[in-house]
């Protein structure tokens, strides 16, 4: 299967596509940075460390992103979620990212504690409540699951400690009025965290049914 193209000079290109009709093409560029380019890539992190959980989390998250779009508008395309161990215990012990997205037609009410993102592309972002990142809400228990890898503490342990990240790779997409709330499970109490995600924003057709 064939089909014409014409190139910027008006010489005829010819580009093949799969039995199914898709295209074979050869990117430019990767994946990550055809979306990064396009500058709606963002990043919005905790400023204050709040304490791990000992047990798998519930109806209280540590973090939630909010899709605040209206109907039709943006999906937001978690490319990842991170943590940072910013008070550390003395003991050698482990820690991890849990997750729990919450479907289309969250009505919980999300605090913006957090009103600062940062662009992938360093273009000064303006945020007029679209997204919404609060700290410590309540939150419905949609399902909470562990995500990435694990933060290791060994037993001198050191103030501050190291970061987790969870690469989701757009594996978790909210359309308009959805969320995704992020806590961490620790060994212990008494190691407190920053969390935070990045991801982008694009016009795009989501099955939430």
């Amino acid at each position: 299967m064939e089909f014409e193209l014409y190139g910027p000079n008006g010489e005829l290109v010819r580009a093949k596509a799969s039995l199914e009709g898709g295209m074979l093409v050869t990117p430019t560029f990767s994946p990550e940075i055809e979306l990064a380019r396009r500058g709606n890539g963002l990043m919005a992190i905790t400023t204050a460390a709040v304490a791990a959980l000992v047990v798998r989390p519930s109806t209280v998250a540590l973090g939630t992103l909010k899709n605040n779009e209206p109907g039709g508008g943006k999906s937001y395309i978690i490319d990842a979620a991170m943590a940072f161990m910013l008070v550390t215990g003395t003991a050698e012990n482990n820690a991890s990212i849990w997750l729990c997205v919450h479907p289309a037609g969250f009505t919980e009410a999300i605090t913006d504690n957090i009103t600062a993102r940062g662009n992938l592309t360093g273009k000064p972002v303006v945020n007029p409540g679209l997204s919404l990142f609060g700290v410590g809400d309540t939150v419905p228990d949609s399902g909470w699951f562990p995500w990435g890898p694990i933060a290791r503490v060994q037993v001198t342990g050191v103030t501050p400690s190291g970061a987790i990240e969870a690469p989701i790779n757009g594996k978790i997409i909210l359309p308009p009025s959805a969320a995704v709330s992020i806590h961490v499970v620790s060994g212990t109490a008494d190691e407190d965290f920053t969390v935070g995600f990045r991801w982008y924003e694009e016009q795009m057709a989501v099955n939430t049914g």
